[in-house]
């Protein structure tokens, strides 16, 4: 067969795991750490952009089922793709941290209280939350996650701002004047409230724990995408994701009700920086990470889902995926040994990574399989031309390899760091045909400021993974990863000034 013909059947999937969540489940990699999120060990998982967070999330969805025979009813808090449910919120948002906890913690009542109904959960303390939750007009049927956000954002502003919006519930029969009258509060109600049918939000998850202990059920609440959903301005993000961590920790003390949150690691670094003292009582978590032998075996499974390939290269799977040595057997049959030529060169695998890896030294699966989907379209359009097959067995010619790192380069400078950091944009675009080692009296000079100031932003970029910090203290360089470079048309060598 040509190998015209396999490339064009050939697919590494798709970089971004929303894109591909029906997928996930055939070749998603079974690690340790699966392992101990799907038994419920892990509530917070936390990983860089591109490591496989939404991955995991999106194949925590395909087993909803299987989750529910394990005793466990799994409640998506945002939606898996599209515009994210908390995306509402940047407008208006909640005015401090306090708010934002009520938000959340409503929010998610009202997530459960559904998942009570739908799923026919009856006993007495089901059937209290569930009817607190319909006299409060927080669960109305047929509502969207959207919706129900709303819902309960409206509940907040009339508890913290009476006068904020003029919706009001109750009419006094005697005075025929209107007003709100919330049932549900966020303290502790006294003996008159509580005669008067009042109730705290934190009775109410009581009451919901219990009625899961009944039956002997837990609830998960999954949360992913928070990267996106508070992307407009730090302080928003902060006060949101904060307040979610102190809802988080608050529901710790109940057995049935666990909160399951994914969260970018730069983002709960940047959230702990200004301090976080409830930080360390986050122990029920893990970072996910990448060596060289798992995005080996990640790549390996996505190359044997793909029929015609096994058949090429007469290979089993099963006996494949057992040997870590016949792994790299088969990617050496489909790519070039080396990349750039020489005994002093690296093998074509440890390029790949050292090329797709930012300053952080960290290579994510999203850039990696990005690489391999560019090589693979530069490899056809070139054999479409007419051009030569590449040598022996292999699939794909040094040159294609290289020419497809142009496109990932430039889709990470213009999506990750442009996109997520807007105010580096015109800083980042002065270093265009730059060296890739600069010192702080070579950016004073590019970026025209004195060198106090470019030390500082240069030490920003370290933060996002643009510059690896090199040299002495005192004396500090800046390494721009090959990552970028492809991108800003950099060329290799130390700056002079």
């Amino acid at each position: 067969m040509s190998k015209l013909s396999i490339l064009q059947d050939l697919s590494f999937g798709e970089r971004v795991a929303e894109e591909e969540s029906r997928e996930l489940a055939k070749y998603f990699f079974q690690t340790e750490q699966w392992r101990r999120i799907f038994a419920g060990e892990i509530d917070v998982v936390y990983g860089s952009k591109g490591s496989g967070k939404s991955a995991i999330y999106s194949v925590l969805l395909t087993k909803e089922s299987e989750l529910f025979d394990n005793q466990i009813i799994l409640i998506p808090a945002e939606k898996p793709r599209g515009t994210p449910v908390f995306r509402e919120l940047i407008e208006d948002p909640p005015p401090n941290e306090s708010q934002f906890m009520g938000l959340w913690k409503l929010y998610i009542l009202s997530l459960i209280g559904n998942a009570f109904r739908e799923y026919s959960i009856s006993n007495n303390h089901a059937r209290e939350v569930i009817r607190t939750l319909e006299e409060s007009g927080l669960l109305e049927r047929e509502k969207d996650l959207s919706s129900r956000l709303r819902g309960a954002y409206d509940y907040i502003k009339r508890i913290f701002n009476p006068e904020s919006i003029g919706v009001e519930i109750s009419v006094d029969a005697n005075t025929g004047v209107s007003a709100f009258t919330p049932k549900i509060t966020f303290r502790e109600p006294n003996s008159t409230q509580v005669k008067n049918g009042y109730i705290s939000i934190d009775k109410l998850f009581e009451k919901s724990d219990l009625a899961l202990k009944e039956i002997n059920f837990n609830i998960w609440a999954i949360l992913d995408r928070l990267d996106v959903a508070f992307a407009e301005t730090e302080q928003l993000e902060e006060n949101a994701l904060r307040a979610l961590f102190k809802v988080y920790l608050d529901l710790l003390g109940f057995d049935n009700i666990r909160l399951k949150i994914f969260i970018r690691t730069d983002i709960w670094r940047r959230i702990t920086e200004i301090g976080f003292r409830e930080a360390s009582h986050i122990t029920r978590h893990v970072t996910i990470s990448w060596d060289n032998g798992s995005l080996l075996n990640l790549i390996i499974r996505r190359i044997l889902k793909n029929g015609m390939i096994c058949n090429e290269y007469n290979v089993d799977p099963i006996e494949v995926l057992n040997s870590v040595e016949k792994q790299k057997e088969l990617f050496y049959k489909i790519f070039p040994d080396q990349i750039e030529v020489g005994p002093n060169k690296s093998k074509t695998f440890e390029w790949m990574l050292s090329r797709t890896g930012d300053a952080t030294k960290a290579t994510a699966p999203r850039e990696l399989i990005h690489l391999l989907n560019s090589s693979r379209e530069v490899q056809l359009r070139k054999l479409e031309l007419g051009e030569a097959e590449p040598i022996g067995q292999a699939l794909f010619s040094r040159i294609a390899i290289k020419e497809a790192l142009v496109d990932v380069s430039k889709t990470r400078l213009e999506q990750t760091i442009y996109a997520e950091y807007p105010n580096m944009k015109q800083i980042l675009e002065k270093l265009e045909g730059e060296k890739t080692q600069q010192n702080p009296q070579a950016l004073a000079k590019i970026w025209q400021i004195s060198e106090p100031e470019a030390i500082t932003i240069a030490y920003e970029l370290v933060k996002i993974g643009f510059f690896e910090e090199r040299g002495q203290r005192g004396t500090p360089e800046f390494w721009v990863p090959f990552l970028y470079r492809d991108a800003l048309k950099m060329i290799q060598g130390t700056a002079e000034y």
